[in-house]
């Protein structure tokens, strides 16, 4: 039952928040608490010291960015219809997932390396979002430093508020000399997280589409649809690339990878092509979820919510394959 539960977690989730919506959706409220509770206890398993930066970092950082950016412009010139530019939008400038390292780790990826670019993506995530989102979707009155002051007050502690705290707790057990390690009852409590933060996710969603459902067309849901998934394989592709375009050399306790044969050919996956393609793939699609409904259209979250749905296939397919030893 147990092992059930754990495999078909977020289609029940993502079932138990539509279907209860009328009542759900009135614990949205509470979903920063359980965004930033998420983080923390992940944050809590990573030691500083294993933190290192690597030249695709950067690359896929700025890839992110500019792409980002650059859909919103181009759908508002091609479809003149702001929740698809904004959904679309948001499938791109979403941080990568917390549960990224984990899924490097069982494709053959760094998980350090990963855990790495998994804050890093936070901390800019908390500097973009306040800068960029009061230029697409202003609020009558509001001026964008006003907008900018209340978004990154808000957004900025949610994500770089459960570093800081895990780093203090950490540094807290250093002082009294003793080694800290996040206790197994809590091991798993992540995922409990993620799964109460899906459904009250999914129902804040419902209740936004059945109350504007006369203002939603057709062709922006085949937009979105069709778009999140066209995102979800551009970017777990264009980070493959990137990665092996850019391979990483490490010393000491870690890995050291290069490229012997320049003829090597470019489908072949090396340890930084699969970490970088889940680094722009795999998206904190709750976080993105969660942003959409707070700061932009409501119904935008409707492309990171389309998007849960394609990375966990794409996957899916990577571990079906990885576990048969077929090339990912």
């Amino acid at each position: 039952m147990r092992n059930f539960f754990y495999s078909n977690a977020l289609w029940l989730s993502m079932i138990v928040g539509v279907v209860g919506y009328k009542w759900l959706h009135y614990g949205s409220p509470i979903l920063p608490t359980l965004i930033f509770l998420m983080l923390f206890f992940t944050f809590c398993k990573i030691d500083p010291k294993d933190l290192r930066l690597r030249a695709w970092h950067w690359a896929v950082l700025v890839v992110q960015i500019v792409i980002s950016i650059g859909t919103y412009y181009l759908l508002m010139l091609l479809t003149h219809d702001v929740v698809v530019a904004q959904g679309l939008m948001m499938c791109f400038i979403m941080p990568t997932a917390t549960a990224a390292p984990i899924i490097a780790g069982k494709l053959g990826g760094s998980i350090q390396n990963l855990t790495t670019f998994t804050l890093l993506s936070n901390f800019a995530t908390a500097i973009v979002v306040p800068l960029f989102f009061p230029l697409i979707y202003q609020t009558d009155g509001m001026t964008f430093w006003h907008a900018f002051s209340l978004i990154i007050s808000r957004i900025s502690p949610l994500l770089l508020g459960p570093f800081v705290a895990a780093w203090l707790l950490r540094w807290a057990y250093k002082l009294c000399r003793r080694s800290f390690e996040l206790p197994h009852a809590l091991a798993s409590m992540p995922f409990y997280l993620w799964v109460g933060t899906i459904v009250f996710l999914m129902a804040q969603l419902t209740n936004s589409i059945i109350a504007d459902r006369s203002s939603i067309q057709f062709s922006t849901v085949v937009w979105l649809l069709v778009g999140s998934f066209l995102s979800c394989l551009i970017q777990f592709f264009a980070g493959k690339y990137i990665g092996w375009c850019l391979p990483a050399t490490t010393k000491g306790h870690e890995y050291e990878e290069v490229l012997l044969n320049p003829n090597t050919p470019r489908d072949m996956p090396t340890i930084s092509s699969i970490t970088a393609g889940q680094a722009f793939g795999q998206k904190n699609t709750t976080l993105g979820v969660w942003m959409a409904q707070t700061y932009l259209n409501p119904l935008s979250a409707l492309g990171a919510a389309a998007y849960i749905i394609w990375q966990n296939i794409f996957n899916s397919v990577q571990l079906s394959r990885a576990a048969h030893g077929k090339r990912i």
